[in-house]
């Protein structure tokens, strides 16, 4: 029987048996936390159980112990890098046949599968845990139990959830410690309730035939098994913050979205705030970073990728972001592209920054991927630990390799990331990227409108990603892989929380990637996309003009601040019109996938879909 709070790696690697401890522990009754840490440990049988506090020193014995005592087949969890030009730096390589999100094993455990949708991959509960409980049953043998309890958001805020995750591999202990809030006084918070969310992790042998992430909505549950990648280890993000959090957020009354959050300083000194959903590849992270090109202007940093938002008192609604740093990808990172993430990765405020998949220099001992600034390395290391031959023409960095960096160390940091109320959203921006179709940006006429905006909102894929360009794949509110329910519901929540608001965000779609006729992208984006976030801003209080189209309200090109920029006036047209003869084309596709979602769709997305027919034609 384990005694789960009394067994502790110290520096030199021993357990130390705390026996006074232990008789305390026994006289008193557990704690349902302790009960349930207890009974994982019976079912995986670890050989020590650790309950990390969440301290730099701690993180510190941990990276130790990854470099010198754990392994992934033969090689360490951890590699030291050039910490004079990467401060703090560590690498990490993962299992070859492990390097991304596995989606296509990702299930989603509700009693029903219609509560799913057709949106998520679906197994019965009763199932998933029988089959979860054959693959874990010995899985940590041999290896330690780290008991990593954590918070989603500031823990002084209202909105925040207090987590408890378990691993056997030390990485995802310290990317824990990274991307969230970790502490052992969230174990003091949690106390006697047993209100808390729960993840079961484990990398077991890295089969992939045995690699399962499943979530169990109404138990707030995550367990998974096979893979130690990002999103399928680090449970507090996709897993809970979306999957897990949606669910909540649906029976709560709030949202938990795939959103970037930034506040735009003007020269008045006024800041606004704004969220963003943009799929992958849309320059999500660039945007929550952006520097501007037009003078007088500010962006702050809140955050990169997920935002909890709610209703407050006021009517209306306020974003926090649940994480404390980046989980972003390296390649086609650098000084050009996003000079204040690269600022981030080498700031080393925060203990440790790990990059994940990438090349090594060897000559240097430094990260490397394509994009980086500078010239090629001669020697370097890909990502599969062997010497790179350019000629072969692979990819030195894995395409999905990570960095994984404290937000603490963002140059561009918000005074208010820790803000327990959050900030107030006066603009949602729904991004995607289209070639054509799409203009530079519009606002929805209404909430209404704008949901329905976002539930049309797509992508083209690359070739890089799908080996065919061009090909739509439709992604409402960058939310399709992350959704935990019926996705029609989900449209529906969204309705309700707007009838909620006295003073809701205006809603904007947004698309940088409109192309010529020559296949060239007309708007240079980056920087420059501070242009359209001023013509947002302005909107939003009232500032600035804009014409009727069919599908919102467009600006012209008198309306956005072009001072230094030249775009001749052919092509500012084309980034801005709105042809109706592409749109009807669109019509039947949009159609076809509100109708996936059955009776689950509700009216008023059919209602919008007629408006928008009647106007087209």
């Amino acid at each position: 029987m384990y005694n789960v709070r009394n067994v502790h790696p110290v520096k030199n690697g021993k357990t130390e048996d705390r026996t006074l401890k232990r008789k305390i522990r026994e006289l008193i009754m557990a704690t349902p936390l302790e009960k349930w840490v207890e009974e994982q440990a019976k079912l995986t049988k670890p050989d020590r159980i650790y309950w990390c506090d969440g301290s730099e020193e701690e993180a510190r014995r941990l990276i130790e112990i990854g470099m010198k005592e754990e392994k992934i087949g033969t090689t360490p969890i951890f590699q030291e890098l050039n910490h004079k030009n990467w401060p703090e730096a560590y690498y990490h390589k993962s299992h070859p046949t492990d390097v991304a999100r596995t989606e296509h094993l990702t299930f989603v455990c509700h009693p029903d599968k219609e509560t799913a949708g057709p949106n998520n991959n679906w197994m019965h509960p009763d199932e998933a845990k029988k089959l979860m409980t054959k693959l874990s049953d010995g899985c940590m043998k041999g290896k330690t139990m780290y008991v990593l309890p954590y918070m989603m958001g500031h823990a002084d805020s209202p909105y925040a959830k207090a987590c408890v995750q378990l691993t056997d591999v030390s990485y995802v202990a310290v990317s824990m410690r990274i991307m969230t809030r970790m502490s052992k006084q969230i174990i003091n918070k949690i106390g006697s309730s047993d209100n808390f969310v729960k993840g079961l992790h484990s990398v077991g042998d890295f089969d992939p035939n045995k690699r399962y992430i499943m979530h169990f909505p109404d138990e707030h549950f995550v367990w998974s098994i096979g893979s130690g990648y990002g999103g399928n280890a680090l449970l507090g993000k996709k897993c809970f913050s979306l999957r897990i959090a949606s669910w909540s957020g649906l029976k709560e009354g709030w949202l938990a979205e795939h959103m970037v959050i930034l506040g735009v300083q003007d020269p008045k000194g006024r800041t606004t705030y704004i969220t963003a959903a943009m799929p992958s590849a849309c320059g999500k992270t660039n945007l929550a970073m952006l520097e501007s090109a037009l003078p007088g202007y500010k962006i702050w940093t809140l955050g990169d990728d997920i935002a909890w938002m709610n209703v407050g008192p006021d009517g209306r609604l306020y974003a926090i972001n649940p994480e404390a740093g980046f989980f972003g990808v390296a390649p086609g990172t650098s000084m050009k592209t996003n000079p204040n993430m690269m600022k981030t990765l080498k700031a080393g405020k925060f203990y440790p920054a790990i990059f994940t998949n990438t090349a090594v220099n060897p000559d240097t001992n430094e990260p490397w991927w394509e994009g980086l600034d500078g010239e090629t390395p001669k020697n370097l290391i890909d990502w599969q630990g062997e010497k790179w031959n350019k000629e072969k023409g692979t990819k030195a960095a894995h395409p999905n390799s990570r960095f994984t960096v404290s937000i603490y160390n963002c140059p561009t940091l918000s005074k208010e990331v820790d803000n327990p109320k959050g900030v107030p959203i006066s603009a949602i921006l729904l991004g995607g990227r289209r070639s054509r179709l799409i203009p530079l940006v519009t606002e929805a006429f209404n909430w209404q409108h704008g949901v329905f905006m976002g539930a049309r909102t797509g992508s083209e894929t690359t070739a890089a990603a799908t080996h065919k360009e061009g090909v739509l794949r439709r992604d409402p509110m960058a939310m399709l892989p992350f959704c935990g329910y019926n996705m029609g519901d989900y449209f529906k929540h969204w309705m309700n929380v707007g009838k909620r608001m006295t003073n809701p965000p205006k809603i904007y779609s947004v698309n940088w990637f409109r192309t010529d006729d020559q296949g060239k992208f007309i708007w240079p984006g980056f920087g420059d996309n501070i242009r359209v976030l001023k013509w947002i801003i302005d909107r939003a209080h009232g500032d600035a003009s804009a014409k009727e189209t069919p599908i919102g309200f467009v600006p012209e090109a008198k309306d956005l601040d072009m001072t230094g920029l030249n775009i001749p006036a052919d092509k500012m047209n084309k980034l801005l019109s709105v042809d109706k003869n592409e749109w009807s084309d669109e019509l039947a596709d949009i159609e076809k996938f509100l109708g996936q979602f059955g009776t689950h769709t509700p009216q008023e997305m059919w209602d919008e879909y007629q408006n928008l027919a009647k106007k087209i034609k």
